[in-house]
């Protein structure tokens, strides 16, 4: 098919062409004469290239074809879970590598009894793992969760059941430097009990045995907190016939902490767990507080002081007189201050004041008596011994009577 088409404006990059019916048309200069103006006229042949677009159909469906083939048949495969090694509070699992295809992974993920346990770190180069701290004789539930681009797939559930105590089956050793005969023993005894022997330590790998803290593995062992134990711990564990504490039998650990029979406790800890319990059992101290005790009052004795002495004795009281009869005792109020114990005690030594008009009248009589006794000395008459009367209720209570007063 022939154009003919007029150039109405050349630029730089581009030339304006007019068609017959006055359209304008950009068309690149590049592809015009080189010696073309404004006015000049072209003609431009356009025809279907069969042949090439037969073959560019044919390219793009086999691009089709290789990109169905890679990305539409194969799709992600879910994670196949098992265990390798369980323990009494311990339980190793591990899965074959993980077939993302060509999807791009986004996450592994352990669940445990339906919660999330955790994720899985580098899922396409790790393929176990190690959860501690279950409870003995416990059953658990596990599976894995693989999220891709491609979708969500997740493994079947898992069951297992930790160990008793009395289950040694678990148990993997890893044995380091000691002695051939005492390497010999322990395989033998560890055959006894059940438990297996690995050569290197690896991740289900319990305790490392040995005598002598060297070589690589026993830096592997210490890198992964491993217990490292003497072979006496595996004769401990046949002979209790359950699995015993690792304390006493580290390798610089004291003799004395080890177990020597079933149900019986550590020698070295036996005077420690008897103190507590005593601390236990005792009642507790009560709170420090400050209490006021009143003073007991004091009370005459047969003994005088010298202060004493010197005071005159009272009178006793007429012949005629009934005797008195015998007073209450009354409650002496708690002094709260030293101040007031003091005057408690002052008060104590003084006679006590008359409390009816009968005492007072006695006391009249006895002054009129010494008076009269006195005037009769000063007279210069010999004086005359007043009868001698019984102790009263009130000497007894006193301690003292009237007649051990000489006058």
């Amino acid at each position: 098919m022939l154009v003919s088409l007029t150039v109405g404006k050349v630029d730089a990059g581009v030339a304006v062409l007019l068609t017959e019916d006055k359209r304008l048309i950009e068309f690149p200069s590049i592809l015009l004469p080189p010696d073309i103006t404004s006015g000049s006229i072209v003609d431009i042949t356009v025809s279907r290239n069969h042949s090439s677009e037969s073959a560019a159909t044919r390219k793009f469906h086999a691009l089709q074809s290789e990109i169905f083939r890679t990305f539409g048949q194969r799709t992600p495969s879910a994670p196949l879970l098992r265990c390798r090694n369980a323990t009494q509070t311990s339980v190793v699992l591990e899965w074959d590598p993980i077939d993302i295809a060509t999807a791009e992974l986004r996450s592994l993920t352990l669940y445990r009894n339906g919660s999330k346990a955790g994720t899985i770190p580098n899922a396409r180069s790790v393929q176990s793992t190690k959860l501690s701290g279950l409870a003995v004789d416990t059953e658990y539930e596990f599976h894995l969760v693989l999220r891709t681009s491609a979708g969500t797939y997740g493994s079947e559930k898992l069951r297992v059941r930790t160990h008793k105590m009395t289950d040694l089956s678990g148990i993997t050793i890893t044995p380091g430097y000691m002695p051939a005969a005492l390497r010999e023993s322990l395989q033998t005894a560890v055959e006894r009990i059940g438990a297996k022997i690995v050569e290197s330590v690896r991740i289900d790998t319990t305790h490392f045995v040995c005598t002598e803290g060297r070589g690589q593995a026993w830096e592997k062992a210490v890198e992964n907190n491993i217990p490292v134990v003497v072979p006496d711990w595996v004769l401990g564990c046949e002979r209790e016939g359950r699995i015993v504490g690792v304390r006493g039998y580290y390798l610089n650990a004291d003799p004395r902490l080890r177990q020597i029979g079933p149900g019986s406790v550590q020698q070295g800890q036996g005077q420690q767990q008897q103190m507590p319990q005593q601390q236990v059992r005792s009642p507790p101290l009560p709170s420090p507080r400050t209490e006021v005790t009143p003073p007991t009052p004091e009370r005459p004795t047969r003994e005088r002081s010298a202060q004493e002495e010197d005071t005159p004795p009272p009178p006793p009281p007429p012949k005629d007189e009934p005797r008195l009869k015998k007073e209450e005792v009354e409650e002496l109020p708690e002094p709260k201050t030293q101040t007031e114990e003091q005057k408690v005690r002052t008060e104590d030594l003084k006679p006590s004041a008359p409390e009816s008009e009968g005492e007072k009248s006695e006391e009249e009589e006895e002054e009129k008596e010494d008076s009269k006794d006195v005037t009769e000395v000063e007279a210069g008459l010999p004086a005359r011994p007043k009868p001698e009367q019984q102790a009263t209720v009130e000497d007894d209570e006193d301690g003292g009577s009237f007649q051990e007063v000489a006058l």
